[in-house]
Order: structure tokens, then C-alpha cells, then sequence
């Protein structure tokens, strides 16, 4: 069986994907580990269209139940949407015009069109009880949880674009923030620096390492040490935001598409398309510029309109 279209990944962008091509009855398979993306950890996300607001957990099992409604073991008896569930991608590789799929269950799969929408995984912080408090005070996500620390006193981990914007964001309502950067120079634009650190809420910790993080049940502070002088010190916070780099979920088609120097795929921002024919990708594995559950959804779907102009028009 040749499929016309295996979408790989089962965030939001996949997810929103394979119910575009289910609809425009695409022979599509959808292969995931699991549905959700990076949020399924997320104990409350606010920024969720059309959700007030909605656990990590709940928006999966909503992605999941959205696209097994329009698969082909549901209502929809002439669904053309498959759908495996808890399996990963080890290989890609071209099997004349069309592509041949690898996966950890020992399958060949064949198909004409592939949308990867593989995601990537947060940078870790490494210090003492950071995985003890992670969803409990220390986060990765300002646009997700930021409002939840409304008046308090937070910490950005980082010092590229991403951790200068998260600290613009938190200024709309937090007490004030702090940036910890392990170096004594920024990589993040001098306009974006510039702009962040005049506003008087905003303070800076720079050529420091971190140490430990403290609280019990919830972030309480950072115990940190300034490399020059050796000299351990505290800083009282309630909420930390790590923004010290993504890995993208890309390296099982590192031999057959572009990509950048971080590991995320190039695209056509105006298609999808990757520079190997019959190839899109959408959401945090690819090269755009900002990266949100939202964002993601509407950079599928644009992709899935453009592979099914290539299916049957071009």
C-alpha cells in the first residue's frame, strides 16, 4: 500500500494536520509516540485558542480524540485516515519518486508525501533539585505560565532572543525579573537587549553559574556562585523560566533534508516545503521564527493545503 501522505508527530501541528487531510480525503497515515507535544506536561496552559484555560494532559487527549474522530476506525466509515499511536520514526529514506518509512516496530511504509511535525524537547537545566521543582515554580514557558506568577519576583534563565522575550513578557506582571546569564556577554540582539533591560523592573545577573534551586514543595530562590569570585550567593524568586535552548526531534531526517546549524529544518515559510520534493514540515522542528501551540496549527495546515495541491493539481 502506498499512502498519499504520512504525517509524523502528533502535537498540535500534526494533529491539525491529519484532521485537514482526513477532510480532503488524503490517504494519510499518522505516526506518533504520543499525542500532545510539549505541553502534555504543562499543568495549565492559558493561551490556547478557543480554552480559557486547559491542562497539558487534557489538551493531548483532545488532540487525540479530535483526530480519531475523522480516522477510519470511527463514525466516519469512509475515513482515509490510519492512525498508530506509540510509535517512533527511526528512518527515512527515497524509494524512486515516493519515500520509504522505517519505524521501531520493524515496519516499511510507503508514501508519496511526508509532514514532519516531530516537535523538539526544552534544553534542561542543570542544577540541584531542578527536575524535583520542574512544574513547581520552575517552568519553560513564559507565554504559557507566565500570569501565574502576577506580582511576584521570577528569574529568566539565558541569554539569547528567546530568554530576552520571555523577560518582556513577564514585565507585563511580575514584580520584577531577573536574567541569569552563565556568560559576561549576551547573544541576543543589542536592539532586543537594550530595549528589556531599561525597563526599571528589570535586573541582570551576568558570568554566573547555577548552582541549586531552592523550595520544598514550590521554588523559593537560586543558589548561585559569580565565577570570578567564587563567592556563593541567593536570589529570592518564586517563579524561574529556563530559556536556554531548544533540541529539535530532527535526526532521523538529518541525511535527507536541510538543515540549520541548531538542527531544525528549513522550510518555505510560505509552503512547508523543505528543499527535497515531496517533504514539509511544520512546527518547533522547523526554522521559523517563533514557536507556540498556536502558531504551529496554522503553519500545518498551511503545509497540508499546499501537499494536496501537489497531489492532485501540480
Amino acid at each position: 500500500m502506498i499512502y498519499d501522505l504520512i504525517i509524523i508527530g502528533g502535537g498540535p501541528a500534526g494533529s491539525a494536520a491529519a484532521v485537514y487531510a482526513a477532510r480532503k480525503r488524503l490517504n494519510t497515515l499518522l505516526i506518533t509516540p504520543e499525542f500532545g507535544g510539549q505541553s502534555v506536561v504543562s499543568e495549565k496552559i492559558y493561551n490556547w485558542i478557543g480554552s480559557v484555560s486547559i491542562g497539558g494532559a487534557e489538551l493531548a487527549e483532545n488532540l487525540k480524540k479530535h483526530v480519531n474522530a475523522n480516522a477510519k476506525d470511527s463514525d466516519s466509515t469512509d475515513s482515509t485516515l490510519e492512525v498508530k499511536e506509540g510509535i517512533k520514526v527511526n528512518n527515512i529514506s527515497k524509494n524512486g519518486e515516493n519515500f520509504k518509512i522505517k519505524t521501531n516496530r520493524e515496519e516499511e511504509l510507503e508514501t508519496k508525501t511526508i509532514l514532519i511535525t516531530t516537535g523538539s524537547n526544552r534544553r534542561k537545566l542543570e542544577a540541584k533539585n531542578a527536575d524535583r521543582l520542574e512544574h513547581k515554580g520552575l517552568t519553560y514557558c513564559a507565554s504559557c505560565d507566565g500570569p501565574l506568577f502576577s506580582g511576584a519576583d521570577v528569574a529568566v534563565i539565558g541569554g539569547g532572543n528567546a530568554a530576552f522575550e520571555s523577560a518582556s513578557q513577564l514585565l507585563a506582571y511580575c514584580n520584577s525579573v531577573t536574567l541569569i546569564n552563565r556568560s559576561d556577554t549576551f547573544r541576543a540582539d543589542e536592539i532586543t537587549v537594550e530595549k528589556v533591560l531599561k525597563n526599571p523592573k528589570m535586573k541582570v545577573l551576568k558570568n554566573v553559574e547555577i548552582l541549586e534551586i531552592r523550595g520544598e514543595k514550590f521554588v523559593e530562590g537560586i543558589v548561585y556562585q559569580e565565577k570570578e569570585t567564587g563567592l556563593e550567593k541567593e536570589l529570592n524568586v518564586s517563579g524561574i523560566f529556563v530559556e536556554i535552548g531548544q533540541i529539535p526531534n530532527t535526526d532521523f531526517v538529518k541525511d535527507l533534508v536541510t538543515l540549520d546549524k541548531i538542527g531544525k529544518i528549513e522550510i518555505d515559510p510560505w509552503t512547508g516545503a523543505t528543499e527535497t520534493p515531496g517533504i514539509w514540515a511544520a512546527g518547533d522542528c522547523t526554522n521559523i521564527l517563533y514557536h507556540q501551540n498556536n502558531i504551529a496549527v496554522g503553519d500545518a495546515v498551511r503545509a497540508l493545503e499546499d501537499i494536496y495541491l501537489a497531489i492532485n493539481t501540480k
